[in-house]
């Protein structure tokens, strides 16, 4: 049985009679193909990526899994509609948080026309795009049982500034993010989800290298899904963090050159997250320097 993914943070969504993706049961996801050429130009490379032997094994693992194509009823109802089949991401976790974060300062693809290339140049300069590398599409904070999710809208996301940013990315890993707007993230799941030879920033590092690297692909106007499972957290469990990149609509071919775009905005959503990380360890640091410090003065 399909329906409506419940934890989609950006894009096109399956509401109000509008077409979206769908998902099962099963752990996939059913993206439909737009028919403006967007659609075919995302199934070429998924087609392609699959079988290039050029893309190290490592880095597939921060692609989602390509299944095929299906037919289905479109969700709009507007008949039937070739669909991606695509690993559902937000499928493991029972209340995942995730961030949608759309990177590269350009967001247009070579070939687009001025007008689309004008309607993109506006978007990035009212967004973080163009001063940051990278801008916030969406997110979703799981913060409690009876509270729910904080999930801000469109208009609040795109309003973001530099400090905005900042503070979203510190409340995404931080255990009081449900007291209120004027309270400051205490990041204290920042070393859990950010840290460690498996947290979000080792993976970020690590797919800088290969974009360092990489000639083969030029990834136009495609995001970065950070997601975990705050719930996992909150019960004293080691969460699964991860890193996907998603939305291939606009990759084009490298031709033998750096994608510049792509590497210059990930370098610097790096560096904001190995901030947040090294201000979080000082903190935790001189929270124990201080406890240690008391407990010696009642011993004394």
């Amino acid at each position: 049985m399909f329906k409506v993914p419940e934890h989609q943070v950006a894009g096109h969504q399956a509401i109000d009679g509008k077409l979206g993706p769908l998902i099962d049961d099963s752990g996939r996801f059913y993206k439909p193909l737009q028919d403006d050429g967007r659609g075919s130009n995302e199934l070429t490379f998924y087609e392609s990526f699959s079988s290039d032997t050029r893309v190290p094994d490592q880095i597939r693992k921060f692609f989602p899994v390509f299944y095929g194509t299906q037919i289905l009823e479109a969700s709009d109802g507007s008949g039937l509609c070739l669909h991606l089949v695509l690993q559902d991401l937000a499928s493991n976790g029972l209340n995942p948080s995730i961030m949608d974060v759309k990177i590269g300062s350009r967001t247009w693809y070579p070939e687009a026309s001025d007008d689309y290339i004008q309607k993109c140049l506006e978007k990035d300069r009212k967004t973080a795009t163009v001063s940051l590398g990278f801008r916030i599409s969406g997110l979703q904070i799981y913060e409690s049982k009876e509270s729910g999710f904080w999930k801000p809208g469109r208009n609040e996301v795109q309003s973001y500034t530099a400090d905005n940013v900042r503070l979203v990315l510190r409340k995404f890993v931080s255990s009081n993010s449900s007291i209120g707007s004027n309270v400051n993230p205490d990041c204290s799941f920042a070393p859990s989800v950010y840290g460690g030879s498996a947290g979000i920033l080792e993976q970020l590092l690590e797919l800088k290298a290969w974009f360092e690297d990489q000639t083969i692909y030029h990834f136009h106007s495609c995001s970065l899904l950070i997601l975990f499972d705050k719930e996992s957290l909150l019960k004293g469990r080691t969460p699964v963090a991860e890193v996907k990149l998603i939305d291939f609509a606009h990759v084009v071919e490298g031709k033998g050159v750096i994608d510049h775009n792509f590497l210059g905005g990930l370098c610097s959503l790096i560096k904001f997250v190995s901030d947040i990380l090294s201000n979080s360890n000082e903190s935790s640091t001189k929270a124990c320097f201080v406890k240690s410090e008391k407990k010696c003065m009642c011993t004394k």
